[in-house]
């Protein structure tokens, strides 16, 4: 999840896009650049880390030019570096881009670049573009563009510019997202409104499969068939700080809806022909079979995460898991060895009980495996095998759509490890990768219901308590449901294994205790339904979350959450949806600083 913007135009394009990088950097900060079309030739300059450093470079290297495009980093494919930032350029330099999203088949590409003569320069996925347009260029960027983007399979929006053709900007889109700024004698690309909002109100959504060609003064869309696109200006009226937050009020809420395409990105080049493929995991099946315990290891909604990966592996694999908390884990003395695997998950990778853990584990001889967002941070570097969960910066302190892509990254994981096994079934295997494929959709479908949310929120927001409860992985959805509440809203909330009602917990239940009664689980549901009868007899104000078409649960409970009928092993992503979504109604009917909740900071860099 990166920042674009590119201008064209009569002004000085370097302090424009300087500008608009600034508004993009929630979308990432491992690195910056910009180019500028510069007396016939492209000026790059680009610096690692915050923006900051590169208006220092900036200082003493000021290009002068009236086209140019930008780009600030969240780094996917290769480390945070000076060569690895964009834009990136072609072999004669007379071609840049700048890339948000995955090129899946960019080592393929690549492999073929090189055998024509092409010199690579970055670890990157978005440099293959650049030699490709290079290698497809006959006079027309325009069509070099849309040839390059024939041969790529994956997810892109892009801004690209040329020496050869100064007069024009182009720009193309799938599956991440691009807009065009319209002005007065200029236009400008970005990949979010509050990049161009200084400068312009009046936008094109670029839809997936077009390709802009922008110059001074005209606007082009090409669909995917070349054939010219009428579009209607959209008129910005949402203020500045609301434009950040892409006219949502809060963060959280902008990242509880980035999760549809925040699935899609984790899950991006890594389910090919039935099969789940890791290129940065080179497990064999002896190393597998090798292993005689898991170990997954991580702190709170992380944490909980491990809780849903912990029964996959154990289904898949028929090996042992264990699933601590990392501030516990090595003040045990871990049965941990050369015949261990050890998981560690942490949204920002710098987490500290965690990273004490992972160096524990490795000391012991483990096989270590990060599960993270932010690439080389440090647990991802002290890991032997790291897994990106590519989602995006995370601004809000709460974590959504960072747990949910764990839950993704867990799932491939736990069928990638039976698969090199071999011991998963092909037709389990497909039924599992097809139910997850299925997520963004299905997940676009639950938020799409606002005013359900808000509503339950108004019948919750007096309580002192909050029980949620739930079998198998319902209970363990359970646990970050409640957190959530409990850490936006103040509200205090808990989470109980439904068996467990009766050995005193029902003590507690009266007519002023809400419970949440989460009865998604087939196999666990008749249980469940029991114990909501349970507490709906102590007159509970009850809430039922359950599959689409269940009818029995509403006789036992006072209003009922629907999800969209999903494989049960794969709808605990879905079930966390709506509890994230009252959670969120539940904190801004009370009044409170939903995106940094008292006393709690993103990342834990403590002990």
């Amino acid at each position: 999840m990166c920042g674009i913007v590119g201008y064209i135009g009569a002004r000085e394009a370097m302090p424009i896009l300087v500008a608009g990088l600034k508004k993009l950097e929630y979308r990432g900060y491992d690195s910056a650049g910009i180019a500028v079309l510069e007396d016939e030739k492209i000026a790059v300059i680009k610096a690692v880390g915050k923006l900051n450093n590169l208006k220092k470079k900036l200082e003493d290297d000021i290009p002068v030019g009236k086209v140019g495009i930008g780009h600030t980093r969240w780094a996917t494919h290769g480390r945070p570096s000076d060569v690895n930032s964009h834009p990136h350029q072609s072999c004669s330099a007379d071609f840049a881009v700048v890339h948000n999203g995955i090129i899946e088949n960019y080592l393929e590409l690549k492999e073929s670049l090189l055998e024509k003569g092409h010199v690579f320069v970055s670890e990157t996925d978005t440099e293959v573009l650049a030699h490709l347009v290079e290698e497809f260029y006959a006079g027309d960027l325009a069509e070099a563009v849309r040839r390059t983007l024939e041969k790529v399979h994956g997810s892109y929006a892009l801004g690209v510019v040329s020496a050869k053709e100064p007069d024009k900007l182009i720009a193309a889109r799938k599956d991440s997202p691009l807009i065009i700024g319209l002005g007065q004698g200029e236009n400008y690309i970005a990949s979010d409104i509050p990049a161009i909002l200084n400068h312009t109100r009046d936008i094109y959504l670029v839809e997936d499969g077009e390709i802009v060609v922008l110059t001074q003064d005209h606007v082009k869309i090409l669909d995917k068939n070349n054939k010219a696109v009428a579009r209607d200006v959209f008129h910005v009226d949402w203020d500045a700080e609301a434009a950040e937050k892409g006219g949502f009020d809060h963060f959280m809420l902008k990242e509880i809806f980035e999760q549809p395409e925040a699935f899609r990105k984790t899950m991006s080049g890594r389910i090919q022909n039935g099969k789940v493929r890791f290129d940065e995991l080179q497990f064999t099946k002896e190393q597998v079979e090798k292993w005689k315990r898991v170990f997954i290891v991580a702190c709170g909604t992380a944490y909980h995460s491990g809780l849903i990966g912990k029964p996959l592996i154990e289904g898949f694999l028929r090996i042992p898991v264990e699933v601590d908390i990392a501030s516990e884990f090595r003040y045990r003395d871990p049965l941990v060895d050369h015949e261990s695997l050890a998981v560690f998950i942490s949204q920002s990778g710098e987490t500290a009980d965690t990273l004490a853990a992972l160096r524990e584990a490795k000391g012991k001889g483990a096989v270590t495996v990060a599960i993270t967002n932010v690439v080389g941070s440090s647990i991802a570097r002290e890991a032997h095998y790291t897994i990106y969960l590519w989602a995006g910066p995370e601004i809000a302190v709460a974590s959504t759509k960072a747990y949910t892509t764990m839950l993704v990254a867990q799932y491939l994981f736990s069928v990638y490890l039976a698969q090199v096994k071999g011991i998963m079934p092909e037709k389990k295997a497909a039924r599992i990768l097809d139910a997850l494929q299925e997520l963004p959709r299905k997940a676009q479908e639950i938020l799409a219901r606002k005013a359900v949310y808000l509503d339950l929120a108004e019948s919750i927001k007096d309580a002192n308590n909050i029980f949620f409860i739930g079998r198998g992985d319902d209970y363990n959805i359970a646990q970050e449901g409640s957190l959530k509440l409990k850490e936006i809203s103040y509200i205090h909330a808990e989470a109980y294994a439904a068996g467990e009602l009766k050995h005193g917990t029902l003590a507690l239940i009266t007519p002023e205790t809400p419970v949440i009664a989460i009865a998604v689980q087939e196999k666990t549901y008749e249980k469940t339904l029991s114990n909501v009868k349970e507490v709906n007899a102590r007159d509970a104000y009850v809430i039922g979350l359950a599959k689409e078409g269940d009818q029995e649960i509403k006789k036992y409970v006072n209003k009922v959450l629907y999800i969209p009928k999903l494989e049960d092993i794969v709808s605990p992503v879905l079930t966390v949806l709506p509890l994230q979504l009252l959670a969120y109604y539940a904190a801004v009917v009370r009044g409170c600083n939903v995106d940094q909740p008292r006393n709690l900071a993103k990342s834990v860099t403590v002990e």
